[in-house]
């Protein structure tokens, strides 16, 4: 065989089609009846109703299923999920945590959800395991990892609610002021973090005295989102109260992180500054029927009751108000892999089915700055395809039960 013939006979291995009897066009809010995709070297060549298979190629026939653009997550913790409060506080190391994390992330790319943004890990746990995932040393979503959650002294991301003299023998996430900000902002960037998580209110499962309260000042954000913009980074902010949602959407962060409390000002602002709201209106429950059997003190399950039911109702107001909407589930708060389940409970809340799965593929692409990468099956586009029984547009909880995963070209679930 000449050589020519032999690079023919590799780019020939390489093209697969894919058939199911319909897509889920997130781009065009359409289904598709009998599409085809074809793929080259893991990416979309082509894609229609009824393409001709090419000569050669690998045909993945998935019948009366419905395909879809990979999921995207846009609010995991991929590396942790809590079992028992004070045990994983103080009886389990990082090295616990690192071993344990490739199997998080084996479920949730599993579970359909081929992207993942991935916010906050101590150690930089997160980091390691996405280098583990892109040299194929683990099977796992792509990962955009944050890195150190940065918080202040006394805040979400602090130690609080025991003795000064109990003490963390690990890198600090705690940064105080406009200086020490920007140099935390600076460590992330030089370990690798691909988005910088601040933590600007107050926190849930964490034993701070208000869930809603601010932890930054104005001038504090402002610096930080400044610092992350300098690095060509994108910021996401953890806050539930309506006064440390407000200040980060001014600082100018992508996207607002859980935004429980948001009032009508807040809501206003979101939509004039374009910013992205994640709201993991799903995980209420978990926390509500787990926690206290995990031995979470009392304080911190009152502070979900606090949040969750309003949380919910803020939902449908800010879909309702047309703010932009990403979908981000806080997996790890509750079990990996369960990461689909909150679709459900967003077409209850107020969205339709297509608008649900938009928030999971070109929304949340939008967000994390892969446009025309993930999220979307459009020529260029990343090979990452799932599969599902049924239409999820007549009944969205069938995307709880992916049968077939793609990634990237490779088949890591099902066929």
């Amino acid at each position: 065989m000449s050589a020519a013939q032999s690079a023919a006979s590799e780019a020939s291995s390489q093209t697969v089609a894919v058939r199911a009897a319909r897509l889920i066009d997130p781009r065009s809010g359409t289904a598709i009846a009998n599409p085809v995709v074809v793929i080259e070297g893991g990416r979309v060549k082509a894609v229609g109703p009824k393409l001709a298979v090419p000569a050669g190629a690998r045909l993945i026939d998935l019948g009366s299923a419905s395909i879809l653009p990979g999921l995207i997550d846009c609010h995991t913790h991929i590396t942790m999920q809590p079992s028992n409060y004070y045990e994983d506080l103080f009886r389990r190391s990082p090295i616990d945590y690192a071993i344990v994390a490739p199997n998080y992330a084996r479920r949730t790319l599993e579970a359909g959800f081929t992207t993942v943004r991935d916010l906050g890990a101590g150690e930089y746990i997160d980091l390691a395991l996405k280098r583990a995932i892109d040299r194929g040393d683990v099977p796992g979503p792509r990962m955009i990892a944050a890195g150190l959650a940065i918080t202040s002294t006394g805040g979400h991301g602090d130690l609080v609610g025991f003795s000064p003299y109990v003490q963390m023998k690990n890198l600090s996430s705690v940064a105080d002021g406009i200086d020490e900000i920007r140099k935390l902002v600076r460590q992330n960037v030089k370990y690798g973090a691909g988005v910088i998580k601040v933590l600007a209110g107050g926190g849930v499962l964490s034993e701070e005295e208000s869930v809603g309260g601010p932890q930054f000042s104005q001038e504090e954000l402002n610096a930080l989102v400044a610092e992350a913009g300098m690095w060509g980074r994108k910021v996401a902010a953890h806050a539930h109260g309506a006064e440390p949602i407000k200040r980060a959407i001014r600082a100018g962060v992508a996207s607002v992180e859980h935004a429980s409390l948001i009032d009508d000002e807040g809501i206003r602002l979101a939509k004039e500054h374009g910013t992205f709201l994640v709201m993991d209106t799903y995980n209420d429950s978990y926390i509500l029927g787990e926690y206290a059997r995990m031995g979470y003190p009392e304080k911190v399950i009152e502070k979900e009751r606090q949040v969750g039911r309003r949380q919910r109702e803020n939902f449908e107001k800010a879909v309702h108000a047309g703010v932009k909407m990403a979908f981000g589930t806080d997996a790890g708060v509750y079990p990996h892999g369960w990461n689909a389940r909150q679709f459900a409970l967003m077409v209850k809340t107020g969205m339709t089915p297509m608008q649900a799965i938009q928030s999971a593929t070109v929304n949340a692409a939008e967000l994390i700055g892969w446009e025309g990468k993930v999220g979307e099956l459009q020529p260029g586009a990343d090979a990452d395809i799932i599969a599902v029984a049924g239409d999820p547009l007549a009944d969205i909880s069938t995307l709880e039960h992916v049968t077939f995963v793609m990634k990237g070209g490779e088949v890591v679930k099902g066929q």
